[in-house]
């Protein structure tokens, strides 16, 4: 038999930091007014922070009076205090701290080696202050972009890329940042738009050029790819349209190697071509004429309802006017493939609607009960602020499975009515919150992805 008394030894560590009874360190933290004594012990620092076991290990601290002393006037002590309490006890409370405090207190359990803590402040400020890591995306990137321990804030930078390329502080960046930059696999920009900003920061590097590249001369151009030469090999051109190629980059074209061009040409000019050119293949992308990338970065944070990831691959499984429009062409391509999402586009308009099923779709004729899945609607899928979702209430037909239906969400929440062409429904609202959707819509075409974890 065993028992486990964690919580009780915590409490008994959290009293022995607030009694500082049989303290052997003195940690002056802050400078002049805010200089401020904290006391603790050498046992507790040594055993839960890798900086002050090194210190201690490697005689680096001073010791006066029988007291190890530590300097740390960078700190204030109100976050030094905060931060010795979590190596003390496990418990911190992040509600009364402000964006930009949460911050600095990551960067000083940075400082001294308390990683478990930097992930707990990166998911807190990713959940509820995700206003504030927008407003401020530029300096955080600049921050903490060669800190692995960064990693969820990183993540949420590239989801968020197109803030940074779209900041007034994107042309001031430097090099070895836009270099970091443009080696990432799945940034959340189409290549075209990565093209776009590169073309912008590198103008801005020369203000002597003529903003106008048809009245460009040769030494322009020399000047223009001595600038951009490190970062063409990041732009993956295999996945830029021909006609986004010929509008947009063919201007600046004299920058590139001519072997490169050659490739391109080819790439864009011969059916199936594969460059031999060393041509990096196209960032990870989504077949999807419905929606875009950053449309499947909010589908990953409904399904795990938590933002700023993007843990999954969706590979399209069926899109209806290629495949069919019909109930067996459904489930031919998507039975028994697992959780998948579908978008629909409705006709008119801008909005697509949809929905995820977490568990897979198949002939038996069957409802199924699960609390994960959830339909949604972006009002127009170009604002990002008129999207909605709601979750399955977890009844038995969170999702139905009829051969001679297609996707069926709920009683009747959202169902492919293919009794009339194109037509999709919402008229026995039972199974999930309302959507506010018309009963019935007519749809242009609708997609189903397979959802993979990564």
């Amino acid at each position: 038999m065993s028992f486990e008394y964690s919580q009780e030894i915590s409490n008994d560590y959290e009293k022995l930091f607030e009694n500082k009874k049989g303290y052997d360190v003195i940690i002056y933290a802050g400078e002049n007014e805010n200089l401020k004594e904290i006391h603790a012990h050498s046992l507790i620092l040594r055993t839960r922070s890798q900086y002050f076991n090194t210190t201690f290990c490697n005689n680096l601290v001073k010791k006066e009076n029988g007291k190890f002393i530590f300097k740390k006037p960078n700190i204030s002590s109100n976050l030094f205090e905060i931060i010795l309490r979590f190596i003390y006890c496990g418990k911190i409370d992040l509600k009364n701290l402000q964006g930009p405090e949460m911050l600095k207190l990551s960067m000083v359990a940075d400082e001294l080696n308390v990683p478990t803590l930097i992930f707990c402040i990166q998911k807190y400020l990713i959940k509820d202050h995700y206003e504030f890591l927008q407003e401020n995306l530029m300096d955080i990137f600049q921050t903490f972009y060669q800190n692995e321990l960064f990693i969820s804030l990183l993540n949420f930078c590239f989801i968020e890329i197109e803030i940074i390329f779209d900041s007034d502080k994107f042309t001031s960046l430097e090099a070895p940042l836009l270099e970091f930059l443009l080696k990432q696999h799945d940034l959340n920009l189409s290549e075209i738009e990565i093209w776009e900003g590169l073309i912008k920061w590198g103008l801005a590097q020369d203000q002597e050029l003529n903003k106008d590249v048809s009245k460009w001369n040769q030494e322009d151009f020399n000047i223009f790819k001595k600038i951009l030469n490190k970062f063409i090999p990041l732009i993956r051109f295999c996945g830029i349209s021909s006609e986004d190629y010929f509008d947009k980059v063919k201007p600046y074209e004299e920058i590139l190697p001519k072997e490169l061009r050659e490739e391109i040409s080819k790439f864009h000019l011969i059916l199936g071509y594969k460059p031999s050119f060393n041509l990096l293949l196209p960032r990870y992308s989504i077949d999807s004429n419905l929606a875009i990338r950053k449309h499947f970065t909010v589908f990953a944070s409904w399904i795990d309802k938590e933002r700023g990831k993007l843990n999954y691959k969706f590979n399209l499984l069926y899109r209806a006017s290629r495949d069919g429009d019909t109930a067996a062409a459904f489930h031919a391509k998507c039975d028994n493939k697992g959780a998948t999402i579908v978008v629909a586009k409705i006709t008119n308009s801008e909005q697509i609607v949809g929905g995820y099923n977490p568990l897979e779709w198949d002939s038996n004729n069957c409802s199924k009960s699960t609390k994960d899945s959830f339909i949604f609607s972006f009002t127009n899928k170009n604002n990002f602020r008129t999207a909605k979702v709601v979750y399955s209430k977890e009844d038995q037909h969170s999702v139905r499975c009829y051969e001679y239906c297609g996707p069926f969400f709920g009683f009747g929440d959202l169902y492919t009515n293919y009794a009339f062409s194109n037509v999709w429904k919402t008229e026995f609202r039972r199974s999930y919150p309302t959507l506010d959707l018309p009963d019935s819509m007519n749809v242009d075409d609708y997609e189903v992805f397979q959802v993979i974890k990564k």
